[in-house]
Protein backbone atom coordinates (compact mmCIF):
# COMPACT_ATOMS: atom_id res chain seq x y z
CA UNK A 1 0.00 0.00 0.00
CA UNK A 2 1.08 3.32 -0.84
CA UNK A 3 0.14 6.75 0.50
CA UNK A 4 0.15 9.68 -0.87
CA UNK A 5 -0.95 12.91 1.35
CA UNK A 6 -2.43 16.10 -0.27
CA UNK A 7 -1.64 18.91 2.24
CA UNK A 8 1.65 18.05 4.19
CA UNK A 9 0.69 20.52 6.82
CA UNK A 10 0.47 19.50 10.71
CA UNK A 11 -1.36 16.61 10.40
CA UNK A 12 -0.48 15.41 7.17
CA UNK A 13 2.66 15.69 7.78
CA UNK A 14 2.81 14.10 10.96
CA UNK A 15 0.83 11.23 9.64
CA UNK A 16 3.08 10.68 6.40
CA UNK A 17 6.51 11.01 8.21
CA UNK A 18 5.16 8.10 10.44
CA UNK A 19 4.18 6.10 7.89
CA UNK A 20 7.41 6.64 5.83
CA UNK A 21 9.41 5.85 9.72
CA UNK A 22 7.25 2.51 9.48
CA UNK A 23 8.48 1.37 5.85
CA UNK A 24 5.79 2.55 4.06
CA UNK A 25 5.83 4.18 0.38
CA UNK A 26 4.86 7.68 1.31
CA UNK A 27 4.62 10.83 -1.26
CA UNK A 28 4.07 14.42 0.28
CA UNK A 29 2.67 16.99 -1.71
CA UNK A 30 3.46 20.66 -0.64
CA UNK A 31 3.72 24.24 -2.11
CA UNK A 32 5.43 27.17 -1.37
CA UNK A 33 7.80 28.11 1.23
CA UNK A 34 6.78 24.51 2.64
CA UNK A 35 7.28 22.49 0.16
CA UNK A 36 10.51 23.56 -0.95
CA UNK A 37 11.64 23.11 2.97
CA UNK A 38 10.04 19.53 2.57
CA UNK A 39 12.34 18.69 -0.34
CA UNK A 40 15.70 18.74 1.77
CA UNK A 41 14.00 17.08 4.33
CA UNK A 42 10.76 16.85 6.96
CA UNK A 43 11.84 17.61 10.36
CA UNK A 44 9.83 15.83 12.79
CA UNK A 45 10.04 16.77 16.30
CA UNK A 46 8.19 14.96 19.09
CA UNK A 47 8.46 14.99 22.98
CA UNK A 48 10.81 11.51 22.67
CA UNK A 49 12.93 12.17 19.68
CA UNK A 50 13.47 14.59 16.66
CA UNK A 51 14.40 13.91 13.33
CA UNK A 52 14.96 14.62 9.49
CA UNK A 53 13.39 12.06 7.36
CA UNK A 54 13.55 12.38 3.46
CA UNK A 55 10.25 11.44 2.18
CA UNK A 56 9.64 12.38 -1.07
CA UNK A 57 7.62 15.72 -1.77
CA UNK A 58 6.44 16.96 -4.83
CA UNK A 59 4.55 20.24 -5.71
CA UNK A 60 1.31 19.05 -7.59
CA UNK A 61 -0.55 15.18 -8.06
CA UNK A 62 0.40 15.44 -11.82
CA UNK A 63 3.85 14.21 -10.64
CA UNK A 64 2.67 11.31 -8.68
CA UNK A 65 3.13 8.26 -11.08
CA UNK A 66 -1.10 6.75 -10.92
CA UNK A 67 -1.25 3.04 -11.23
CA UNK A 68 -4.25 2.68 -13.19
CA UNK A 69 -3.99 -1.21 -13.37
CA UNK A 70 -3.94 -1.11 -9.70
CA UNK A 71 -5.58 1.88 -8.43
CA UNK A 72 -6.61 0.70 -4.63
CA UNK A 73 -2.75 0.20 -3.84
CA UNK A 74 -2.60 4.34 -3.73
CA UNK A 75 -4.46 6.07 -0.55
CA UNK A 76 -4.84 9.66 -0.70
CA UNK A 77 -4.72 11.18 2.74
CA UNK A 78 -6.46 14.50 1.58
CA UNK A 79 -5.32 16.66 4.45
CA UNK A 80 -5.99 20.08 3.43
CA UNK A 81 -8.35 22.97 4.95
CA UNK A 82 -11.92 22.00 4.05
CA UNK A 83 -11.47 25.51 2.72
CA UNK A 84 -9.05 24.30 -0.15
CA UNK A 85 -10.86 20.97 -0.84
CA UNK A 86 -12.32 21.72 -4.06
CA UNK A 87 -8.96 22.79 -4.93
CA UNK A 88 -7.45 19.77 -4.21
CA UNK A 89 -10.32 17.88 -5.72
CA UNK A 90 -9.54 19.93 -9.22
CA UNK A 91 -5.77 19.04 -8.76
CA UNK A 92 -6.83 15.18 -8.12
CA UNK A 93 -8.57 14.56 -11.77
CA UNK A 94 -5.59 12.72 -12.54
CA UNK A 95 -6.00 9.91 -10.15
CA UNK A 96 -7.64 6.91 -11.05
CA UNK A 97 -11.37 7.41 -9.78
CA UNK A 98 -10.94 4.04 -7.80
CA UNK A 99 -8.58 5.34 -5.97
CA UNK A 100 -8.95 5.46 -1.76
CA UNK A 101 -9.42 9.09 -0.38
CA UNK A 102 -9.35 9.70 3.07
CA UNK A 103 -10.22 12.71 4.45
CA UNK A 104 -8.15 13.36 7.63
CA UNK A 105 -9.77 16.99 7.68
CA UNK A 106 -11.73 19.23 10.24
CA UNK A 107 -16.02 19.74 9.52
CA UNK A 108 -18.10 16.92 7.96
CA UNK A 109 -18.27 18.72 4.45
CA UNK A 110 -15.65 17.05 3.07
CA UNK A 111 -16.70 13.79 2.43
CA UNK A 112 -19.93 14.64 0.64
CA UNK A 113 -17.68 16.81 -1.94
CA UNK A 114 -15.06 14.12 -2.36
CA UNK A 115 -17.34 11.51 -2.79
CA UNK A 116 -18.68 13.97 -5.82
CA UNK A 117 -15.37 12.36 -7.90
CA UNK A 118 -13.99 9.21 -5.93
CA UNK A 119 -16.61 6.30 -4.94
CA UNK A 120 -14.15 5.16 -2.74
CA UNK A 121 -14.00 8.28 0.09
CA UNK A 122 -13.45 7.68 4.08
CA UNK A 123 -13.55 9.86 6.92
CA UNK A 124 -11.44 10.22 9.27
CA UNK A 125 -11.54 11.75 12.63
CA UNK A 126 -8.03 13.40 13.83
CA UNK A 127 -7.14 13.54 17.33
CA UNK A 128 -3.78 14.83 17.42
CA UNK A 129 -1.77 17.47 19.02
CA UNK A 130 0.20 18.71 16.02
CA UNK A 131 2.01 22.09 14.96
CA UNK A 132 3.11 22.93 11.41
CA UNK A 133 4.55 27.04 12.24
CA UNK A 134 7.65 26.83 10.38
CA UNK A 135 8.50 25.64 7.01
CA UNK A 136 9.22 21.96 6.97
CA UNK A 137 9.15 21.53 10.48
CA UNK A 138 6.29 19.14 12.00
CA UNK A 139 5.64 19.28 15.91
CA UNK A 140 3.99 16.48 17.39
CA UNK A 141 3.07 17.36 21.10
CA UNK A 142 2.15 13.92 22.41
CA UNK A 143 3.98 11.37 23.38
CA UNK A 144 3.98 7.65 23.27
CA UNK A 145 1.27 8.05 21.28
CA UNK A 146 0.64 10.79 19.27
CA UNK A 147 -2.78 10.73 18.06
CA UNK A 148 -5.98 8.57 17.72
CA UNK A 149 -6.92 8.64 13.43
CA UNK A 150 -10.16 6.07 13.78
CA UNK A 151 -11.95 6.45 10.33
CA UNK A 152 -14.24 3.93 8.39
CA UNK A 153 -15.85 4.44 4.93
CA UNK A 154 -18.22 7.25 3.83
CA UNK A 155 -21.15 7.63 4.34
CA UNK A 156 -20.72 4.20 6.68
CA UNK A 157 -19.06 1.03 7.07
CA UNK A 158 -15.80 -1.26 7.32
CA UNK A 159 -14.77 -2.36 4.01
CA UNK A 160 -11.59 -4.42 3.44
CA UNK A 161 -9.38 -1.10 2.42
CA UNK A 162 -10.69 0.78 5.08
CA UNK A 163 -9.02 -1.97 7.99
CA UNK A 164 -5.61 -2.07 5.95
CA UNK A 165 -5.48 1.73 6.08
CA UNK A 166 -6.11 1.45 9.99
CA UNK A 167 -3.79 -1.49 10.42
CA UNK A 168 -1.13 0.31 8.50
CA UNK A 169 -1.70 3.95 10.60
CA UNK A 170 -1.78 1.62 13.97
CA UNK A 171 1.39 0.20 13.80
CA UNK A 172 3.07 3.52 13.64
CA UNK A 173 2.85 5.76 16.93
CA UNK A 174 -0.54 6.93 16.14
CA UNK A 175 -3.85 4.67 17.53
CA UNK A 176 -6.48 3.91 14.36
CA UNK A 177 -9.71 2.16 15.09
CA UNK A 178 -11.94 1.02 11.80
CA UNK A 179 -15.47 2.20 12.76
CA UNK A 180 -18.51 1.39 10.87
CA UNK A 181 -20.05 4.81 11.88
CA UNK A 182 -17.44 7.35 11.59
CA UNK A 183 -19.63 10.48 11.15
CA UNK A 184 -20.75 10.10 14.22
CA UNK A 185 -17.38 10.88 15.62
CA UNK A 186 -16.66 13.29 13.22
CA UNK A 187 -19.97 15.44 14.45
CA UNK A 188 -18.48 14.99 18.02
CA UNK A 189 -15.39 16.57 16.85
CA UNK A 190 -17.37 19.19 15.09
CA UNK A 191 -19.04 20.17 18.27
CA UNK A 192 -15.57 20.34 19.87
CA UNK A 193 -14.16 22.76 17.13
CA UNK A 194 -16.92 24.90 17.68
CA UNK A 195 -14.24 26.64 19.86
CA UNK A 196 -11.43 26.96 17.16
CA UNK A 197 -12.56 30.73 16.15
CA UNK A 198 -12.43 31.30 19.73
CA UNK A 199 -9.18 29.71 20.60
CA UNK A 200 -7.79 31.66 17.79
CA UNK A 201 -9.25 35.14 17.80
CA UNK A 202 -8.99 35.44 21.73
CA UNK A 203 -6.20 32.52 23.32
CA UNK A 204 -6.30 28.49 24.08
CA UNK A 205 -7.07 29.42 27.47
CA UNK A 206 -10.67 30.09 26.57
CA UNK A 207 -11.60 27.23 24.88
CA UNK A 208 -13.94 26.33 27.36
CA UNK A 209 -15.07 28.94 28.81
CA UNK A 210 -18.96 30.60 28.72
CA UNK A 211 -18.84 31.58 24.95
CA UNK A 212 -17.70 28.11 23.95
CA UNK A 213 -20.44 26.61 25.88
CA UNK A 214 -22.61 28.85 23.99
CA UNK A 215 -21.63 28.07 20.86
CA UNK A 216 -21.46 24.36 21.61
CA UNK A 217 -24.74 24.28 22.97
CA UNK A 218 -26.26 25.91 19.68
CA UNK A 219 -24.57 23.20 17.92
CA UNK A 220 -25.97 20.48 20.09
CA UNK A 221 -29.59 22.03 19.47
CA UNK A 222 -29.15 22.13 15.60
CA UNK A 223 -27.72 18.60 15.41
CA UNK A 224 -30.49 17.24 17.69
CA UNK A 225 -33.43 19.18 15.40
CA UNK A 226 -31.66 17.54 11.97
CA UNK A 227 -31.98 14.33 13.66
CA UNK A 228 -27.91 13.35 13.29
CA UNK A 229 -26.46 10.96 15.18
CA UNK A 230 -23.40 12.38 17.21
CA UNK A 231 -21.26 9.95 19.45
CA UNK A 232 -21.50 10.79 23.20
CA UNK A 233 -18.93 12.53 25.16
CA UNK A 234 -19.04 9.95 27.92
CA UNK A 235 -18.02 7.63 24.09
CA UNK A 236 -15.42 10.04 23.21
CA UNK A 237 -13.89 10.25 26.97
CA UNK A 238 -13.31 6.77 26.60
CA UNK A 239 -12.10 6.79 23.58
CA UNK A 240 -9.31 8.85 24.63
CA UNK A 241 -8.24 8.04 28.13
CA UNK A 242 -4.73 9.27 28.80
CA UNK A 243 -3.25 8.36 24.93
CA UNK A 244 -3.29 11.85 24.32
CA UNK A 245 -0.24 13.23 26.96
CA UNK A 246 1.07 17.21 25.58
CA UNK A 247 4.74 17.55 26.17
CA UNK A 248 7.11 20.50 24.49
CA UNK A 249 9.19 19.44 21.31
CA UNK A 250 12.67 21.03 20.79
CA UNK A 251 10.85 23.57 19.39
CA UNK A 252 8.91 24.52 22.19
CA UNK A 253 5.18 23.80 23.59
CA UNK A 254 1.60 22.90 21.87
CA UNK A 255 0.27 27.02 21.62
CA UNK A 256 -2.89 26.74 19.86
CA UNK A 257 -4.82 24.12 17.30
CA UNK A 258 -5.05 24.23 13.80
CA UNK A 259 -7.29 27.58 13.45
CA UNK A 260 -4.56 29.49 15.56
CA UNK A 261 -1.87 28.14 13.81
CA UNK A 262 -3.62 29.88 10.79
CA UNK A 263 -3.78 32.93 11.85
CA UNK A 264 -0.32 32.72 13.28
CA UNK A 265 1.48 31.87 9.73
CA UNK A 266 -0.88 34.24 8.13
CA UNK A 267 -2.29 32.01 5.59
CA UNK A 268 -5.29 34.64 4.78
CA UNK A 269 -8.04 31.62 5.33
CA UNK A 270 -9.65 29.85 7.87
CA UNK A 271 -11.46 26.95 8.83
CA UNK A 272 -14.33 28.52 10.11
CA UNK A 273 -16.98 28.54 7.55
CA UNK A 274 -16.69 24.22 7.22
CA UNK A 275 -17.11 24.14 11.74
CA UNK A 276 -19.20 27.38 12.94
CA UNK A 277 -20.76 28.00 9.37
CA UNK A 278 -21.86 24.28 9.57
CA UNK A 279 -24.22 24.83 12.80
CA UNK A 280 -25.19 28.14 10.89
CA UNK A 281 -26.19 26.58 7.70
CA UNK A 282 -28.17 23.41 9.59
CA UNK A 283 -29.48 26.60 11.99
CA UNK A 284 -30.81 27.96 9.02
CA UNK A 285 -32.28 24.40 7.11
CA UNK A 286 -33.94 23.38 10.65
CA UNK A 287 -35.25 26.83 11.91
CA UNK A 288 -32.88 27.16 15.00
CA UNK A 289 -30.77 30.39 15.31
CA UNK A 290 -27.23 30.35 15.47
CA UNK A 291 -26.11 33.22 16.38
CA UNK A 292 -22.98 32.73 18.45
CA UNK A 293 -21.57 30.51 15.74
CA UNK A 294 -22.62 33.04 12.83
CA UNK A 295 -20.39 35.82 14.44
CA UNK A 296 -17.43 33.73 15.32
CA UNK A 297 -17.30 32.42 11.69
CA UNK A 298 -17.86 36.16 10.35
CA UNK A 299 -15.16 37.50 12.58
CA UNK A 300 -12.74 34.63 12.38
CA UNK A 301 -12.62 34.58 8.61
CA UNK A 302 -12.41 38.93 8.86
CA UNK A 303 -9.52 38.09 11.00
CA UNK A 304 -7.68 35.68 8.78
CA UNK A 305 -8.16 37.92 5.41
CA UNK A 306 -6.68 41.10 7.24
CA UNK A 307 -4.07 39.03 8.64
CA UNK A 308 -4.74 39.59 12.03
CA UNK A 309 -2.28 37.56 14.99
CA UNK A 310 -3.98 34.92 16.97
CA UNK A 311 -5.45 36.65 20.36
CA UNK A 312 -6.59 39.84 18.28
CA UNK A 313 -9.57 40.28 20.42
CA UNK A 314 -9.93 40.07 24.48
CA UNK A 315 -12.32 37.75 25.57
CA UNK A 316 -14.42 40.36 27.13
CA UNK A 317 -14.90 42.37 23.96
CA UNK A 318 -15.91 39.38 21.81
CA UNK A 319 -18.49 37.33 24.21
CA UNK A 320 -19.77 41.23 24.28
CA UNK A 321 -20.24 41.13 21.26
CA UNK A 322 -21.82 37.66 21.35
CA UNK A 323 -24.07 38.51 24.71
CA UNK A 324 -22.27 36.32 26.62
CA UNK A 325 -20.93 37.54 29.89
CA UNK A 326 -17.20 36.15 30.25
CA UNK A 327 -18.05 34.85 34.08
CA UNK A 328 -21.27 33.14 33.64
Amino acid sequence: MRFVVLGAGAIGGAVGARLFQSGHDVTLIARGEHGRALQSGLVLEAPDESATLPVPTVSDPAQVEWDEGAPERTVVLLSVKGQHTDHALTQLAVAPTATPVVCMQNGVENERRVLRHFPNTYGMCVMCPASQLRPGVIQLHSAPVSGLLDLGRFPSGVDSAGQAIADAIDVTAFQSVARPDIMRWKYRKLLMNLANAIEALSGPEHRFGPLAREAQREGKEVLAAAGIAVASSEEDRERRGDHLQLSPTRSGEWQGGSSWQSLARGAGSIEAEFLNGEIVLLGALHGVPTPVNALLQRLALRAAAAGAPPGSWSIDDLSEKAGIRPGE
